[in-house]
This record gives structure tokens, C-alpha cells and sequence, in this order.
């Protein structure tokens, strides 16, 4: 079982649907592919609903494909961790994917 440490929990509104485990934009939609994320959503929320982001410490987060260990990530078009390819780095992998949809945590 993966564990997280979040810190500095905040309230954001939806602008769309969100995810939980996704990486959040500050103007809260998805996070955009390669763009600097407030944190991770700790919850599913709706357009107009407000939801719990962590912007710090260690997070669970959905991977969008293969990430190695120490991989430096960041966020793709659905809010999915990617190894880092452009853009702003929102992490380092802690532990290793395999394929989309494995949990993994990012610190």
C-alpha cells in the first residue's frame, strides 16, 4: 500500500470535472500538458464544487503511462504524471509505473 504525507491543504473551485489523484491548474481546471500544477486534487469534484488540493510533501497521483523511479514528472493534457519531457517539472517519481492508471507517489 502506497502512502502520502500531504501539507498545506487548500480549497480550489472546479472549473470542469476533476479527478481525484490529477494534477490541478491554479485556475482550477486539469492541469495543462507541460504546465506548473497548484498540487494534486485529494478528491473528485464537479464543475462549480470546491475540492481539496495538496500543493506539497508526498503525493499519490495517477500515472499517464511508463515512469521510472527518480523519473522528474510533470502533468499531462488529463492532469496524468509523465516523465518530464517540456515543460515545468511538479515532481520526482518515488516509486515506478508500468502503464496509465497505476497510482504512484510523486514528491
Amino acid at each position: 500500500m502506497k502512502a502520502e504525507v500531504p501539507i498545506g491543504i487548500f480549497s480550489i473551485a472546479a472549473m470542469a470535472n476533476i479527478a481525484r489523484m490529477t494534477f490541478v491548474g491554479f485556475d482550477g481546471n486539469v492541469c495543462a500538458a507541460g504546465a506548473k500544477s497548484a498540487g494534486v486534487a485529494n478528491a473528485d469534484a464537479g464543475t462549480g464544487n470546491m475540492f481539496p488540493v495538496s500543493p506539497l510533501r508526498v503525493r499519490l497521483v495517477i500515472a499517464g503511462g511508463a515512469v521510472a523511479v527518480g523519473a522528474a514528472v510533470d502533468s499531462d493534457a488529463s492532469g496524468y504524471a509523465v516523465t518530464h519531457n517540456s515543460g515545468v517539472i511538479n515532481g520526482y517519481a518515488l516509486d515506478a509505473a508500468g502503464a496509465l492508471g497505476d497510482v504512484i507517489r510523486i514528491v
